[in-house]
């Protein structure tokens, strides 16, 4: 029979429960039920483990030799790509951040736009700005609450002045 593969599970049953019921991931808890199996005997061939854990022969094997390589952190580690850099540097992300901290900050996200142009020399898309101060600064624009035009003055602070208790 080719390509025959065997691995000893070095983790007791009782560790490998404990972190099956503690594991976030699904793709944890797959492969510590993988571990499991093969730790009580429940399972004996690749072939049957695929079937179990729905996953293709090849995925069974790679996991098993991460495992017989890395250990249990190796099997467990999760590699995930640095993606993109980002479009503005460090020093210009610090300069927004103090920018927008202070208190007459920016009134919109095209005003930003066109200060990162003039003091920055960094030009970017709207959306880019929207997201960034939005979503990675966390930061809000700094605009007043809208008042109405008819309101009175007068009736206001008489009411403000009853409510107190």
């Amino acid at each position: 029979m080719g390509n025959q593969f065997r691995v000893e599970v070095h983790e007791s049953i009782e560790e490998l429960r404990h972190r099956l019921a503690h594991a976030r991931s699904a793709t944890t808890k797959e492969r510590l039920q993988m571990l499991y199996w093969l730790k009580t005997q429940a399972i004996r061939t690749r072939q049957e483990l695929s079937l179990r854990l729905g996953r293709n022969e090849s995925t069974v094997y790679r996991w098993l030799q991460r495992y017989q390589q890395g250990g249990i952190n190796g099997l467990l580690e999760v590699k995930t790509p640095p993606g993109k850099p980002s479009l503005i540097s460090a020093e210009v992300t610090n300069q927004l951040k103090e920018r927008l901290s202070q208190p007459q900050g920016f009134n919109s996200y095209g005003q930003i736009q066109q200060w990162l142009a003039q003091e920055c020399q960094t030009v970017l898309a709207y959306k880019t700005v929207h997201k960034i101060v939005r979503y990675k600064l966390q930061a809000k624009l700094k605009v007043a609450r809208p008042r109405s035009a008819k309101a009175n003055v007068e009736v206001q602070a008489a009411f403000k002045k009853n409510c107190q208790t």
